[in-house]
């Protein structure tokens, strides 16, 4: 059973709906060993409207506990009417994040926002409603990339489509669906995409269902875009390759969630609910399958130098609060050469829910995060 890391003793509410709270010790997590440590401020996705804020110390010295959580508070989007699964921080300026909803208000509409990492404070919100071609709309906004100079989330729905919003005002600019690359509504379900680290280029990435929505065969499609056209609302494919996995059934399997380059643009790192997959960024060809989970993965992101995974899992765990089993939101770190999980993960959701009084499970999706 995986252990809570997370020690808060106290909570303060600040400017703007950001929350935090702070651990007795920081210095008691950093460890003098052979590998090397990571800081980072790590912002975890929530179906609440908000983020989770974890100040957070990776040590892979620590076989039983390799990430510790020293300060843990909320980045509030919009409340309940704002749930998300997608953040991603201006690589022009790492104090602003953008963000998308997953499912749309009571008045039909999505959002796209981005936030003061600083302050809290929401900059712009602008409220659009999904495509009238969107014939399933039950999940809608997740993975998104960006260029120099513009944001672009993806829509997971049925049939899918990038988005292409101007990053000053968030201005609606391009919305570009699949068609041009031969994959019609409910041949595929849950697109997903990132950009490389140079902006050249945007992968898309396509669970492939041929036979119907949500009928996943556990193979996904990976395409690699060009850029430039993107922001011109047209479809340029650069390279594509078929990645396989376990088809979905009772007992779990394969779905492709929110995936992350390496710094150095040559390995892509890509979720897959029941395991990770490393990838060649030139080739698109699977070099490791990171497998078995303690969770269901849904974000997949690398150390700035490459040699550890962070994943966001769904895992199952027991709650004194609930009597019971119940879901919670966890980090877990990956070692690459070792090819294995690090000791326990740590919680970043259900252990600050808990200090609200709050019961019941407490979902996670994607992440970002700035190393210090």
């Amino acid at each position: 059973m995986k252990k809570v890391l997370v020690t808060a003793v106290a909570l303060t509410m600040l400017v703007g709906g950001y929350l935090s709270f702070t651990t007795v010790d920081k210095e008691a997590a950093q460890a003098v060993a052979g590998k090397q440590n990571y800081k980072a401020n790590v912002y975890v996705a929530g179906m609440g409207g908000h983020f989770a804020v974890a100040d957070v110390t990776i040590d892979p010295n620590n076989s039983e506990a390799p990430i510790t959580v020293n300060n843990l508070g909320m980045l509030n989007i919009g409340g309940k009417s704002h749930p998300t699964h997608d953040g991603r921080i201006d690589a022009n300026d790492r104090n602003i994040m953008f963000w998308s909803t997953y499912r749309p208000d009571e008045d039909g509409n999505l959002h796209v926002g981005k936030s003061d990492l600083k302050t809290g404070r929401v900059l712009v919100d602008v409220a659009l409603p999904p495509d009238e071609r969107a014939t399933w709309t039950g999940a809608n906004y997740c993975g998104s990339g960006q260029s120099e100079n513009y944001f672009m989330p993806v829509y997971m729905g049925d049939e899918g489509y990038i988005d292409v919003f101007a990053k000053d005002d968030l201005a609606h600019t391009q919305r570009v669906f699949f068609d041009d690359l031969g994959y019609k509504s409910g041949e595929y379900t849950f697109a997903h995409g990132t950009n490389t680290p140079d902006m050249k280029h945007f992968l898309l990435s396509l669970n492939l269902t041929p036979d119907g929505h949500t009928k996943f065969t556990g193979n996904t499609q990976l395409i690699l875009l060009d850029m430039k056209a993107l922001e011109e609302g047209k479809i340029k494919k650069v390279a594509e390759a078929t990645i396989t996995g376990k088809p979905r059934d009772a007992s779990g399997g394969t779905i492709t969630f929110r995936q992350y380059f390496t710094e150095d643009g040559k390995y892509l790192f890509q979720s897959g609910a029941d395991r990770g997959y490393i990838i060649d960024a030139k080739t698109l060809e699977v070099k490791q399958v990171a497998s078995p989970l303690p969770g269901e993965a849904h974000d997949m992101m690398p150390t700035p130098d490459g040699k550890y995974a962070i994943f966001t899992l769904r895992e199952k765990v027991f709650s004194a609060a609930d009597e019971g089993t119940v879901t919670d939101g966890t980090l877990a770190l990956y070692d690459v050469q070792a090819r294995q999980i690090v000791g326990d993960s740590a919680s970043v959701c259900l252990a600050c829910h808990q200090n609200f009084g709050k019961a019941g499970s407490a979902v996670l999706c994607g992440m970002d995060a700035n190393f210090m």
